[in-house]
């Protein structure tokens, strides 16, 4: 009776949305774990850049302190915010590292470097496994017969990523070249 009323298809979406969710942790912790090592190789060029160094460091820890539940949007959005705190302050290292010539030369900040950036791609690929995973669980439990189901058993819609600056990221950027006339936007 349960399988006829959507229970058994709830519990594997529901363990879907847990692995997916599992996998983006696994590679944000990767992009964590790549920080120390950049972050000792560009110190080894630029020393003087340590309020950079800091803020990496501290973006970091923020990081590693959250406790994240899949199925709490406020914590969802707190690790959201730590995450995006720790990517600004990691472009701001490798902005650093454009003013170091020999940094950019040398073969362990470029191998660091190829690293962060497929992780970073890896990190995109895995928040879209994972919001297609909550669209297909949040769309089943709203489905009837299958709504009456969720409700009986507690089941909720999972919250999913959100952009925090939707309004800014919707207007072209405005590039200027020094010549007072900014383009596009």
């Amino acid at each position: 009776m349960l399988s006829g009323c959507g229970y058994n298809t709830i519990q594997q979406k529901d363990e879907a949305v847990a692995a997916a969710w599992s996998q983006v942790l696994n590679v944000y912790k990767r992009r964590a774990d790549l920080v120390p090592n950049l972050v000792a190789t560009v110190k080894g060029y630029a020393a003087h850049e340590e309020e950079v160094f800091t803020r990496v460091t501290e973006a970091r820890a923020r990081v590693g302190s959250i406790n994240v539940d899949a199925g709490d949007p406020a914590s969802i959005e707190q690790f959201q915010q730590a995450q995006g705190q720790l990517q600004s302050a990691i472009g701001r290292l490798l902005l650093v590292s454009e003013n170091y010539p020999q940094l950019k030369a040398d073969q362990n900040f470029l191998q660091l470097q190829a690293q962060l950036e497929g992780t970073e791609n890896r990190i995109s690929v895995e928040r879209q496994r994972y919001i297609q995973a909550v669209q297909d669980y949040n769309t089943y439990i709203r489905q009837f017969p299958v709504n009456l189901t969720a409700m009986v058993f507690g089941y909720e819609p999972k919250p999913n990523f959100s952009v925090e600056n939707e309004a800014q990221i919707q207007q072209a950027p405005a590039v200027d070249f020094g010549d007072d006339a900014p383009v596009g936007g």
